[in-house]
């Protein structure tokens, strides 16, 4: 573990200066941003300490938030996603999450992509939902959650195919 923290505060540190300095500005048609940020909750560790997970996922959703004035939305989407983590490993993987013997860097794609798009959606259904939050708007947040999870899964793959270690 010690050797990994230097690379998750790079990570994290990286991800959120993409965030704000390039996903924040990339706007298509006034209501699809990608947000690259949740890769880092995507990639985290599975046997790290969870309570240390949970924090780690607030103060990234809180630090994008103060970048990006949105009173506090980010942050509870992250915490949301990282408190259902454990429930979306074990629905992608399965028995390789059960046997803690998971490790996405040697998964095959179509699992990371189930994974992926997993976190994606629940993260972009509750922030659209906290921005938006009116009920009478449940089509326009099911709309904008739908076109968004799309574009930031497509890019959170391209990602991960760019920046994988070739394990053969």
């Amino acid at each position: 573990m010690n050797k990994a923290i230097p690379l998750l505060v790079i990570r994290f540190i990286v991800l959120v200066l993409f965030q704000v300095l390039i996903g924040n500005h990339i706007n298509f048609l006034d209501t699809i941003n990608p947000y690259i940020y949740i890769l880092f909750i995507i990639y985290f560790p599975v046997q790290n300490n969870r309570m240390l997970f949970l924090f780690i996922s607030f103060l990234l959703g809180l630090t994008v938030d103060l970048f990006s004035d949105s009173g506090g939305i980010h942050a509870a989407a992250t915490l949301t996603v990282a408190y259902a983590r454990p429930v979306i490993l074990k629905f992608a993987f399965g028995s390789l999450y059960q046997n803690h013997n998971l490790k996405l860097s040697t998964t095959d794609l179509s699992t990371k992509i189930v994974y992926i798009s997993l976190v994606t959606f629940i993260h972009h259904l509750v922030l659209f939902s906290l921005e938006t939050f009116s009920v009478s708007r449940t089509i326009f947040v099911l709309q904008k959650t739908l076109f968004t999870s799309i574009f930031t899964i497509l890019l959170c793959i391209i990602l991960s195919i760019i920046f994988s270690r070739n394990t053969k």
